[in-house]
């Protein structure tokens, strides 16, 4: 058996995707409260719906045109991760960190827990830097996360989202972009 270019490269961009959701898993949470959801977007309608949604907030608005050119990153990417947080306050005693006294002001005022961002970010990190230490070309997008919330493609219970799209190619294609 033989596979050429292309064929085997994907399939290296899916594994390594796997582990870039492994990699998010097994961050550090804060409390141990794993408010996290992974998934892997190949090919398929749940890309092309995310691409058209992207396109859909570029139109409704004239200073969101980097959601029309990552729609295009995104279709032109082998796969991307999308890493969610369910938004959960933590209950951490005398912490502040959302800017509101306590969890009761918080909730109160609708705000977020600045722990449930903050572990996102560091699973964000942990993801990426799996596809950088397999030399996947990849770039963090918050447009492609908006886009899947929107969609509730995670879950009606995820707030906020972002992707990590990803391409294996003789040129990182996240880097020339208009």
């Amino acid at each position: 058996m033989m596979t050429l270019n292309e064929a085997h490269e994907l399939e290296a961009v899916v594994d390594v995707a796997k582990r870039m959701c492994v990699a998010a898993r097994t961050a550090p949470k804060a409390r141990g409260t794993d408010n996290l959801v992974t998934a892997i977007v190949t090919d398929g309608p749940e890309k092309e719906s995310l691409a058209e949604a992207m396109l859909a907030i570029a139109a409704a608005d004239e200073k969101a045109g980097l959601f029309s050119r990552d729609a295009q990153c995104l279709r032109d990417a082998h796969a991307c991760v999308l890493l969610g947080t369910r938004l959960q306050r933590l209950g951490i005693p005398a912490c502040n960190n959302c800017g509101y006294e306590g969890c009761r002001a918080n909730a109160a005022a609708g705000g977020r827990c600045a722990y449930n961002i903050g572990d996102l970010g560091i699973a964000l990190g942990s993801a990426a830097s799996i596809a950088a230490d397999n030399r996947v070309d990849n770039r963090i997008m918050y447009t492609v996360g908006l886009a899947a919330v929107r969609l509730g493609l995670l879950g009606q219970d995820v707030a906020l989202a972002y992707a990590i799209v990803l391409s294996a190619r003789g040129k990182n294609i996240f880097f020339d972009r208009k």
